[in-house]
């Protein structure tokens, strides 16, 4: 059985390599085998929304191909309430991502075999 990361993204286009340490750690744990839930929060929750997940970051992977993959295999969570406090609903988001809160956050991370990560 392999085991499941959860990445937390907080970081926005404003903090471009934090932001794209989240998504090229998620992805790259997608292309190892492992269950990957990403979760974007705060300005991150931006990159949720199509056409979104871009950074101006020299060397890196397009954020939109790491999004894409993690999507492929895992899953891709929008806070709740970062997500109303920008005014986004799931009909706004990618295909495949979803909005969930606080306490859907603390049961993927207490479950048991799970390894969470902040960015």
């Amino acid at each position: 059985m392999s085991r499941t990361l959860v990445v937390k993204c907080t970081a926005g286009a404003e903090e471009a390599e934090r932001a794209n340490q989240a998504f090229t750690v998620a992805a790259s744990a997608v292309a190892a085998g492992a269950s990957v839930s990403l979760w974007l929060t705060g300005e991150a929750a931006w990159f949720g929304v199509p056409g979104r997940a871009s950074l101006d970051l020299e060397l890196a992977t397009p954020l939109g191909d790491l999004l894409d993959l993690v999507l492929e295999s895992g899953s891709v969570t929008v806070c709740g309430q970062c997500a109303a406090r920008r005014g986004l609903a799931e009909a706004d988001l990618v295909p495949g991502a979803a909005i969930k809160g606080a306490a859907a956050f603390a049961e993927e991370i207490l479950a048991e075999g799970v390894q969470a990560i902040v960015y």
